[in-house]
């Protein structure tokens, strides 16, 4: 009977399209499946959407439609990517799914009725783009410390989690399970910053929203998105508040890994696993917060036309070019790279220069000397020892990497075995060989070791480059080999025939052309993000009407100490002066602001950022990523005079 596997993404969340960042995780997770499958493990793999929350219905209603209209629409462009990265799932769970959210609401029910849940109001900073409540010490420059942007004040009824009623339960699980927090660097933070100085309650359920699982016996509330996006692991194989379970919950759970960003580490070993000890249910095994995949030299932006997506990249370089990039590119427990530039030089380097050429030339000095035919001739030379046992050494160290979830490691291993065979051609020149008909035999046995080599290299990176694999075996004439045999060396079938003419498998690539092709491509999105803007809902003259701008002239500047973005600005309004904080400190020095005429939003609620009491906001144009102010045009129009 095989080993069970069963492996998880965090579901995608239909806000919008999601960037190569976004995608990387899935692509990450199927190379992972992909493994363990050709290891002989029966594998389950799932992922899918996550599709309630307030962003979603805010995005819904500013393009006019239902949030289930929307949801369905970015939901397919989700699979429709995964489908183009050849991610392999044996599931694809929606949180609006019927059979989820009935599981959702019976699982809440049990929770409020064993006590874990109580009925209260929640006073905070609410941020929507990451669903998330934060309390003042908590922000950042008084911003969402995980995403950056601006948070909103909150105040609702809401139902709590007990979260401290088994905050030592999980303590004493993570102490007794190593492993089940990588890296180790993901559990230390956790434990050091959110475990041991003590839990705060969850909040569970909102009501200034509709867009959510409805709470059966509450109606003006809706679950709120972690309890509902998070019991997904156990609701798509088939998990039952009541015990009725299905077959596949039975068989797999608990998940063997949950392949999850650094961004949502905290969800994933605090309060999942704190919802399935108070279900009664196994935790998972293991839960991976890979790294982020940032866009260098800054955060992708569609404003600045920067934001990669794997379906535009797959259009200049290819599928398992792509999947090669961001599997190799990211390492372990560190963000990594991406941009054109950097993409363009690893495959020409990697791809094209080390595999492709190693395959292109083997088989053309088969066919060149031998028509073809691979033959074993029994003429060794020590030399061949050290191919040869690189070759069959390699796959038990990347099966170890890969149980380590260091993937980028398991792929750099399988490189140093076809790096050492493109030395081994050096070493042996076949080409000399040739000239001599003494040496046929030799040259024979040269031609076997490489096309044994390439077989072997192939066949462990199936996982990572599905496609590439199953071309160069089928220009090679043969099938992925078996993984219970990679550590042995010489099953190439001998007299063999491979292709008359090899394909170029990764071509090189002009840096200049892809760079066009980039900026055709980035002038698209900031097209489309002009039409997303003009798209926003309309307002009356009631509505405008309601917000007051004057005139203001800055009498005084400085940094604001506890921030490396705020300005504190002086503005006198007329016959008062007012206090702002903007900022704009990337932009202007407090030197260019004094003495500048600005546009004040007058009638805005201050609110205090880093110790500051803001009393209004100054108006301000981005473009091309630079921030100008507003300012009037007549330079002598009075301060304090109305905008209108």
């Amino acid at each position: 009977m095989k080993e069970k596997y069963y492996i998880t993404t965090a579901i995608a969340y239909t806000s919008s399209k999601p960037h190569i960042g976004n995608t990387y995780e899935a692509i990450l997770a199927d190379s992972m499946a992909r493994f363990k499958r050709r290891q002989g493990y029966d594998v389950f793999f799932q992922t899918g959407t996550d599709e309630h929350g307030q962003k979603i219905e805010e995005k819904a209603s500013a393009c006019g439609k239902t949030p289930k209209e929307y949801v369905d629409e970015v939901s397919n462009v989700i699979k429709s990517i995964w489908k183009t990265m050849n991610v392999s799932y044996d599931k694809f769970i929606r949180t609006t799914d019927e059979e989820h959210e009935k599981q959702v609401q019976k699982i809440f029910k049990k929770f409020y009725e064993q006590g874990d849940i109580y009925k209260g109001s929640y006073e905070g900073w609410y941020c929507t783009p990451c669903e998330s409540f934060w309390t003042e010490s908590q922000l950042v420059d008084g911003k969402c410390p995980d995403c950056g942007r601006e948070v909103k004040k909150a105040h609702e009824e809401a139902y709590f989690f007990k979260m401290s009623k088994y905050a030592q339960r999980l303590i004493d699980h993570i102490n007794a399970n190593p492993d089940f927090i990588v890296p180790v660097s993901r559990k230390n933070e956790m434990m050091n910053n959110f475990l041991l100085p003590g839990l705060q309650d969850l909040c569970v359920s909102r009501t200034s929203f509709k867009w959510g699982i409805p709470v059966d016996f509450d109606s003006r509330h809706v679950v709120y998105v972690w309890l509902d996006a998070l019991t997904n692991y156990i609701t798509g194989i088939g998990f039952d508040v009541d015990g009725n379970h299905g077959d596949l919950y039975k068989k797999y759970w608990p998940a063997d890994v949950h392949v999850i960003g650094k961004d949502i580490i905290r969800f994933h070993t605090i309060y999942w696993p704190i919802f399935l000890m108070a279900m009664g249910e196994p935790l998972p095994k293991q839960v991976f917060g890979h790294p982020w995949l940032l866009q260098e030299g800054g955060k992708m932006s569609k404003s600045k036309g920067n934001v990669l997506y794997a379906d535009d990249l797959v259009s200049v370089y290819g599928v398992d070019a792509v999947r090669y990039y961001v599997l190799n590119g990211m390492p372990f427990d560190n963000d990594g790279l991406v941009s054109w530039n950097l993409m363009t030089d690893k495959i020409n380097g990697e791809l094209a220069n080390v595999y492709g050429n190693l395959v292109k030339r083997t088989i053309s000095m088969s066919n060149k000397y031998f028509d073809g035919k691979v033959e074993r001739s029994g003429v060794t030379d020590s030399i061949d020892d050290d191919l040869k046992n690189l070759a069959k050494s390699t796959y038990s160290k990347v099966s170890a990497l890969m149980d380590e979830c260091k993937i980028a490691d398991a792929i750099d291993c399988v490189f140093t075995l076809l790096r050492r065979a493109n030395k081994y051609i050096d070493e042996t020149a076949p080409w000399v060989l040739a000239k001599d008909e003494s040496n046929q035999a030799r040259l024979k046995e040269v031609m076997y070791n490489l096309t044994e080599t390439i077989v072997i290299a192939s066949s462990i990176l199936e996982p990572f480059m599905p496609e590439t694999s199953a071309e160069v075996l089928l220009e090679l004439n043969t099938e992925i080999r078996d993984y219970g045999k990679l550590s042995e060396f010489g099953l190439y079938p001998d007299g063999n025939v491979v292709t008359k003419e090899p394909k170029v498998i990764f071509a090189r690539l002009d840096n200049a052309e892809v760079l066009k092709k980039a900026e055709e491509i980035a002038n698209k999105y900031i097209v489309k993000e002009e039409k997303e803007e003009e798209k926003l809902p309309e307002i009356t003259i009631d509505d405008f009407a309601k917000i007051q701008l004057k005139t203001a002239l800055v009498t005084a500047c400085e940094k604001v100490a506890k921030s490396k973005k705020l300005l504190k600005l002086s503005l006198k309004v007329g016959n008062e002066m007012r206090t702002v904080a903007s900022g704009i400190a990337e932009y202007y020095t407090p030197e260019e602001m004094v003495g500048k005429k600005v546009v004040l939003v007058y009638n805005l609620k201050p609110a205090k950022l880093c110790g500051v009491e803001s009393q209004g906001m100054i108006l301000c144009a981005e473009a091309d990523g630079k921030v100008k102010l507003v300012t009037p045009e007549d330079a002598n129009l009075p301060d304090g005079a109305t905008v209108r």
